[in-house]
């Protein structure tokens, strides 16, 4: 029988405005704690996850989390880059039409402004791929568990990441999947047999977010190419 691979689909870099992560730092924990994959995925803009796919092409996904109008897509397999604040009708086009494999992040979270919620995900559903069903980060277990209930109820495909970003949180949520090549039609005939898998990370690494961004606006910080 072949091996399943561990694969975080969620996850920042000091290149997301929220996060202090160190790329090497990443790609040193990711396979320490034996990743197979790894998707990064900053907030609105591929710059990091390109950055890190140059250092550890074999592990890295370039991936995007994009914050619409209507609330947050996540997307593997990114080309180009999708702006922030479009409609989700027209990031989804633009997403689509590079063949990106698109997921719902998040959908049910409580706490974050930035989930899609039910409403939203019932209007998009048909025109994404997957549904994340379990993000570390979620503080309520129901929400995750209602994340799963979408999917199962829509036949769509599952996701799931630790959404780290600090380095505690790598590898925290993940899914268990047959191994795949570094493609859109692989990826999708494993996800089909993907199996989530994850911890909580609690409360405190939404604190550290907090201090990344405050830091960061009072230093200037700019990641180094």
């Amino acid at each position: 029988m072949t091996d399943l691979w561990k694969v975080d689909l969620h996850c920042h870099s000091w290149f997301s405005r929220d996060c202090w992560m160190n790329p090497r730092a990443i790609i040193e924990t990711a396979l320490e704690r034996g990743l197979d994959k790894l998707a990064i995925t900053e907030h609105n803009n591929v710059e990091g996850a390109r950055l890190l796919k140059r250092l550890a092409p074999d592990l890295i996904i370039v991936g995007e989390e994009i914050k619409t109008t209507a609330g947050e897509f996540i997307a593997y397999f990114v080309t180009e880059e999708v702006p922030k604040g479009l409609s989700p009708e027209e990031t989804l086009a633009r997403l689509r039409a590079q063949g990106a494999v698109i997921s719902i992040p998040h959908p049910a979270d409580s706490f974050r402004r930035s989930a899609l919620g039910e409403v939203n995900t019932q209007r998009f559903v048909d025109q994404v791929d997957a549904i994340e069903v379990f993000n570390a980060r979620c503080l309520y277990r129901d929400d995750n568990d209602a994340a799963l209930s979408l999917a199962r109820r829509y036949g769509k495909l599952i996701t799931a990441g630790s959404d780290a970003h600090t380095i505690g949180e790598i590898g925290r949520g993940y899914l268990l999947m047959p191994p795949f090549s570094d493609d859109r039609p692989a990826f999708m005939r494993s996800l089909s047999a993907a199996e989530a898998v994850g911890v909580p990370s609690g409360l405190w690494p939404h604190f550290a977010s907090t201090y990344a961004k405050w830091a960061k606006r009072v230093t200037g910080f700019k990641p180094p190419a």
